[in-house]
């Protein structure tokens, strides 16, 4: 639950709380151990520990989560003025993620070379993101590209647009 306090909690604390996050998730069951708190103004904005197993979601991550209340709460999708607490360094995907919503800090605490020793490895996802895609594990292969542009010509036209 997110906190609220005239007083801002320290940078110490909002890690504190996302690392107690990742236990309690495991505790429950929800997924893996990581959490993530998304902080405005010296508060909590929102919450998440990792619910990948729990939700059949492998979308589920901690900051994921995390970004999809702060998102809700404050309808929308930028999260400038807020910083991101994860309890571990972010894989691409979650990195990604707080990259697109525009965080404005990031702060992390154990290292992907420590989830790497509990059997969480994501180094093979940062290897495959450096090839190119045709050099990459998972068979990729481009197609209509003639055809792809269309969409995009339609978003530059569109006067009414949404930029993100």
């Amino acid at each position: 639950m997110p906190h609220s306090s005239p007083i801002p909690l320290t940078p110490e604390q909002c890690m504190r709380r996302a690392i107690e996050l990742a236990g309690e998730g495991v505790r429950k069951d929800c997924g893996g151990p990581f959490g993530a708190v998304i902080v405005k103004d010296g508060q909590i904005l929102a919450e998440g520990e990792n619910r990948v197993t729990s939700t059949g979601d492998p979308t589920a991550h901690a900051e994921v989560v995390a970004i999809r209340e702060a998102c809700a709460r404050l309808e929308t999708h930028v999260l400038e003025g807020c910083e991101i607490y994860a309890s571990c360094e972010p894989c691409p995907m979650c990195l990604g993620a707080i990259e697109w919503a525009r965080l404005d800090r990031l702060y992390f605490a154990a290292t992907r070379q420590d989830a790497a020793a509990a059997g969480f490895d994501d180094e093979r996802l940062y290897v495959e993101l450096a090839k190119a895609p045709e050099a990459r594990s998972l068979k990729t292969r481009r197609m209509l590209a003639e055809e792809s542009g269309a969409p995009f010509a339609v978003w530059a036209q569109k006067q009414d647009k949404t930029p993100y």
